[in-house]
């Protein structure tokens, strides 16, 4: 089975964002954030089927807000993202051009992945 849950309308196979729950006593229509635990009573909605949701004539539809999440990525957001893209790329650019000069800088360092370094034991 599949770790991310699906929309509950018939046909559609993309991923749930929120989840849908019926307060009959109160004919209301609750539509909040993606529910921690699938719950039988409750329905999971992609982004376009919460979007489109409609309740029936004389209920009420109540769409809660997640606040923990911006609801677009802002133009911080997108230069924050570039300028780490741009500071990761740094280093392998400096190691390249010195011809692996960072291995003979430090004695202890055997080899290097990426960001990861493997060391020689102090005993050998």
């Amino acid at each position: 089975m599949s770790p991310v849950r699906r929309c509950s309308r018939t046909a559609c196979g993309r991923p749930a964002v929120a989840t849908l729950t019926y307060v009959y006593a109160d004919s209301t229509a609750v539509l909040g954030p993606l529910a921690t635990y699938a719950e039988p009573h409750c329905y999971d909605l992609c982004a376009e089927h919460s979007e489109r949701l409609t309740a029936p004539r004389g209920w009420e539809v109540v769409r809660l807000a997640d606040g923990s999440a911006p609801s677009r990525p802002s133009g911080d957001d997108l230069e924050a993202l570039a300028n780490a893209v741009r500071e990761a790329a740094r280093p392998q650019e400096r190691a390249a051009q010195s011809g692996g000069g960072a291995r003979r800088a430090d004695p202890m360092e055997v080899a290097r992945r990426g960001h990861l370094r493997v060391l020689r034991s102090p005993d050998s």
